[in-house]
C-alpha cells in the first residue's frame, strides 16, 4: 500500500494541511465537502498514487488544520476557486486531475466552468452542475424540501451551537444518519469530523461557505461556458439531500460526460463504497487516457 504522508502547502497566503501520496507532476487534486475533510479521501489516495499520479487531498479552507479566514465574504466561491489554482500552481502540476465531493464539487464545477485552469479530468461525486441544479430547485418542490438545511445556515450562531452540542454528535449523525452501510462510518471514522468540528472557529468557518455563497444560482445566467473536459459523475442513488433526477440534463454543459449511478449508496459515495468507486475511476482514467505517461 502506498504510504501517505501529511505536509504543508502554501498558496495564495494560505496555509493547507493535506494528505499527499506518490510524486511527480501529474497531480490530482482531491477536494472534500461538509462536514468532512481530507480524511474522507482516505480509500482513494493509495489507489491513485499506485495508478501513477501524485496524489494531494487537502483540508479546504476553514477545516481541520488548514488556514482558517474568519469573515463570510472569505470564503465566497471566488476564493475557493483561487486555492485550487493556487494549489496546483504550488505543487507544480504539469497534467490536472481534479476530483470532488459535495462542497468540493461546487468548488470543482465552477473551477471547469470557468476554465482557471486547464485541466485533463475532472470527477465530480454527488453534487450537480450548477446550471442543472437551478433548473430543478426552482421547478421541484421535493428538491426544495430536501435543501431545507441550506436556509437554516443562514440563521447567525444557531447552527453552529446545534452542530457543536455533545461534542458534535450532530456531525457524526449527519453519516450514520445518510448512510445505507452504516458500518461504514464506526466511531474512529466520525470522531475525525467531529474533532475537526470542534477546533476554535471551524464549525461557523464551514458553514460560511453556504453563507458566502447564496448567490450561487445566478452565478451562470443564460447558458455557461460548455466543459470541454473529460468528466465522470460518480452519484450514490440513496442520496437524501440531492435527488437522483439531478444528474439528467446534462446535454448543454459538458461536452464528454460519463454517469455512474450506484445503486443502495448514499450521498457519502466515496466513503460508502470504496471499492466500487475505486474500479469506476479507474476504469474511466484508463479509457480516457488519463494514466500517467499517456496522453498530455
Amino acid at each position: 500500500m502506498t504510504a501517505i504522508t501529511e505536509r504543508r502547502i502554501e498558496a495564495g497566503g494560505m496555509t493547507f494541511v493535506a494528505d499527499e501520496a506518490g510524486e511527480g507532476e501529474d497531480v490530482a487534486l482531491l477536494l472534500h465537502g461538509f462536514p468532512e475533510s481530507r480524511h474522507s479521501w482516505r480509500y482513494q489516495i493509495p489507489m491513485l498514487a499506485e495508478l501513477g499520479w501524485r496524489v494531494i487531498a487537502p483540508d479546504l479552507r476553514g477545516y481541520g488544520l488548514s488556514s482558517r479566514p474568519t469573515g463570510k465574504d472569505s470564503y465566497k466561491l471566488d476564493h475557493l476557486i483561487e486555492d485550487v489554482a493556487g494549489i496546483f500552481d504550488a505543487v507544480g502540476a504539469r497534467r490536472r486531475l481534479l476530483i470532488a465531493h459535495d462542497w468540493g464539487a461546487i468548488i470543482a464545477w465552477c473551477f471547469a466552468i470557468e476554465k482557471r485552469l486547464p485541466l485533463d479530468g475532472l470527477v465530480i461525486m454527488n453534487v450537480p452542475h450548477p446550471s442543472v441544479f437551478a433548473r430543478v430547485i426552482r421547478t421541484s418542490w421535493n428538491q426544495r424540501l430536501r435543501s431545507w438545511y441550506v436556509g437554516f445556515f443562514q440563521i447567525p450562531w444557531l447552527p453552529e451551537m446545534m452542530l457543536t452540542a455533545r461534542r458534535a454528535r450532530a456531525v457524526a449523525d449527519a453519516f450514520t444518519g445518510m448512510a445505507v452501510d452504516k458500518s461504514r462510518f464506526p466511531p474512529e471514522v466520525t470522531d475525525v469530523y467531529r474533532e475537526n468540528a470542534l477546533r476554535p472557529g471551524a464549525m461557523t468557518a464551514m458553514i460560511n461557505y453556504y453563507r458566502a455563497n447564496t448567490d450561487l444560482l445566478d452565478r451562470y445566467p443564460g447558458a455557461p461556458p460548455i466543459i470541454e473536459t473529460p468528466t465522470l459523475i460518480v452519484w450514490g442513488e440513496e442520496d437524501t439531500a440531492l435527488g437522483i433526477e439531478l444528474t439528467r440534463g446534462y446535454e448543454p454543459y459538458v461536452r464528454d460526460l460519463t454517469l455512474q449511478t450506484l445503486p443502495n449508496v448514499s450521498h457519502w459515495v466515496q466513503q460508502e463504497a470504496p471499492e466500487r468507486v475505486n474500479l469506476i475511476l479507474a476504469d474511466w482514467l484508463s479509457k480516457r487516457g488519463l494514466m500517467p505517461g499517456v496522453g498530455g
